[in-house]
């Protein structure tokens, strides 16, 4: 009976769950307008996920209640966890409220961030007749009453234990169970645990923000809650533009052409961990080396930050990274943040993205998603064969599946593995494995290149090649150093109006945003954090870039390296002529960043 209890009580909160959404998507069907009715049940069965997750960590008590009865003859079940239905109806009520009533508003998912509002309740309200005010407070005593009636009703009334053999080893199923409700909660077996891109599904954002727990949602942002704009304020607003001048003013203006037609086929490929100190060997890359001489090579261009996630952003999204914050795990921000395929897709592109691995890692998909992707492929989209390595699907298979949509124009991005360790990888050349996988992953792209070079697509397409971060190369080296941070940018492809080009510009990796968008004659406007780097302006204004990792940013100049370690405050070399300067930009960079809620 105990463990038919929970189970009837899993089933039971699932069932609230799965009610909210169907009410959700009931009350605002007025955005669901040109959305298929299947991808709106589907919203149902991917939002599945999040919702066990959310019910495990609700059967945690309820768990522990169950073995605390086995000490007792006679338990009294109902009497002791109806208080706890209350609690829990009132929260899990209370969130699906919130977002019910925000999200016709805001048309994004209100999250614990929002929760500043909470604070001055009568600001809050003050937009909402009275009367709509008391009838939402009976309605929701009301659903929180008839939650708990439901979450009563399938729990006995007492719990008997006669000490018989089957009982005391009954009581052993404890283990299990717990193990079942700690893999609920994590939510999959892989290297991602529960986030709001488990719900990510589909090219129709109603139908993603259906499928998202809200109660999960809002206690997954609880701790991620950070006052952005609070950070690094240091200065007068006035002081900050004096000193950064107008090196991030929008310039749309074309100093150096590049492209033979402003609306190529655009395939960007993003090389997990290509830093120079790796793939800057000719003999590691060989091929890479090839196209930067066939093509056009930026030689000047640093990391803005030292992790995959904060390198998408980067990449994708014209954005520096942050010392003290990861945007890709502030889903709150996806919706404020400009992006290229959000860009791309606005002037008739077909956008897509792929990844070999777990698509779903630090809010991967619900970024990509947010932010303008219409078809987003993870490890899921290859046959279960193909995956060779810790990580999933190894490159050579990622790059030979079909990478560019049979739509024209397209913009189709890819995301490399295998250069990642445990240096798993089916490829023999250089005896260290690390080398060796950056090789395998060189010799990839090669073969690659080389097949769409022989196509019919090769003539319209522009391919542009970059890492996600740096790589550490020297014993005793860490992603902090400068060394670390510079990466290559190469261009090729039949597009190219000319070959064998070097932009030795110091640059940022979140510049390519706004230059390769200069280029193709699309607005520059919302990538206020990236810069045209071929403007006809770029030559003239103050150049540097930024690099940061966890708790320190770097600001490299042609001069000289300014590091500041933002735990206790420190600058590296004290004395240098850029202190300020680093500090404008770090307020600069959180105050932009906030504004993005």
């Amino acid at each position: 009976m105990r463990f038919h209890y929970l189970l009837r009580l899993l089933l039971a909160l699932l069932l609230i769950f799965v009610l909210q959404k169907v009410v959700f998507m009931l009350y605002h069907s007025g955005m669901a307008e040109g959305v298929p009715f299947a991808e709106c049940l589907a919203a149902l069965w991917h939002g599945l996920r999040l919702d066990v997750a959310t019910a495990c960590y609700l059967l945690v008590l309820p768990a522990v209640v169950v073995l605390v009865s086995y000490l007792f003859r006679t338990f009294p079940l109902r009497k002791v966890m109806v208080p706890y239905y209350v609690i829990i109806a009132i929260v899990f009520s209370l969130a699906f409220a919130i977002d019910l009533i925000l999200y016709g508003y805001w048309g994004s998912k209100p999250d614990a961030n929002d929760l500043v509002y909470a604070a001055k309740p009568r600001e809050a309200l003050a937009g909402l007749p009275v009367w709509f005010t008391i009838l939402g407070f009976i309605v929701l005593a009301a659903v929180v009453w008839a939650c708990v009636m439901l979450l009563r009703w399938v729990t006995p009334k007492t719990l008997t234990f006669a000490r018989t053999r089957w009982q005391r080893l009954s009581a052993l199923l404890i283990i299990p169970v717990a193990g079942i409700i700690f893999l609920g909660m994590r939510g999959s077996v892989s290297e991602s645990t529960a986030n709001p891109s488990f719900a990510y599904f589909s090219s129709y954002p109603f139908c993603n923000h259906s499928a998202l727990n809200p109660t999960f949602n809002m206690f997954h942002s609880l701790f991620k809650v950070q006052d952005l704009g609070a950070e690094f304020d240091v200065m007068s607003f006035q002081e900050e533009e004096r000193l950064i001048g107008d090196a991030y003013r929008p310039d749309p203006t074309v100093a150096d052409t590049l492209l033979r037609t402003q609306r190529p086929n655009v395939l960007l490929v993003i090389w997990e961990g290509g830093g120079k100190g790796m793939v800057g060997d000719s003999t590691v890359a060989p091929n890479l080396h090839r196209l930067m001489k066939e093509g056009v090579y930026f030689s000047r261009c640093y990391a803005s930050s030292y992790r995959t996630d904060r390198g998408l952003v980067s990449t994708l999204s014209g954005w520096p990274g942050l010392p003290t914050a990861t945007i890709m795990k502030r889903p709150d921000l996806f919706h404020g943040l400009p992006s290229m395929a959000s860009a791309l897709s606005k002037v008739g592109y077909r956008t897509r993205i792929t990844f070999g691995g777990d698509i779903d890692y630090t809010n991967m998909r619900q970024y990509f998603m947010e932010t303008g992707f219409a078809e987003v492929n993870g490890s899921e989209s290859f046959p279960s064969h193909l995956y060779s390595s810790a990580w999933g699907v190894p490159d050579g298979q990622v790059l030979n599946e079909g990478l560019l949509p049979d739509q024209k124009p397209f913009f189709s991005a890819v995301l490399t593995l295998s250069s990642h360790e445990p240096w798993e990888v089916d490829y023999r050349h250089f005896n260290d494995p690390r080398l060796n996988a950056f090789a395998y992953t060189d010799s990839c792209l090669g073969a690659f290149v080389r097949k769409l070079q022989a196509s019919l697509l090769w003539d319209n397409l522009l391919v542009v090649i970059l890492p996600d971060h740096g790589a550490t190369f020297l014993d005793g080296q860490t992603p902090a150093d400068t060394a670390v941070a510079a990466i290559p940018i190469v261009w090729a492809g039949g597009a190219l109006a000319r070959q064998g080009v070097v932009i030795d510009c110091i640059m940022n990796q979140s510049d390519l945003a706004a230059t390769l968008m200069a280029q193709m004659g699309i607005d520059v406007a919302p990538f206020v954090l990236s810069r045209n780097v071929l403007g006809e302006n770029y030559a003239q204004r103050r150049q540097f870039a930024v690099h940061s990792v966890k708790n320190q940013v770097n600001l490299i100049t042609p001069q000289a390296a300014t590091s500041y370690e933002c735990v206790n405050h420190t600058f590296t070399p004290a004395d240098s002529q850029d202190t300020r300067l680093l500090q404008a930009l770090l307020q600069r960079y959180y105050r932009t960043t906030a504004k993005c809620n």
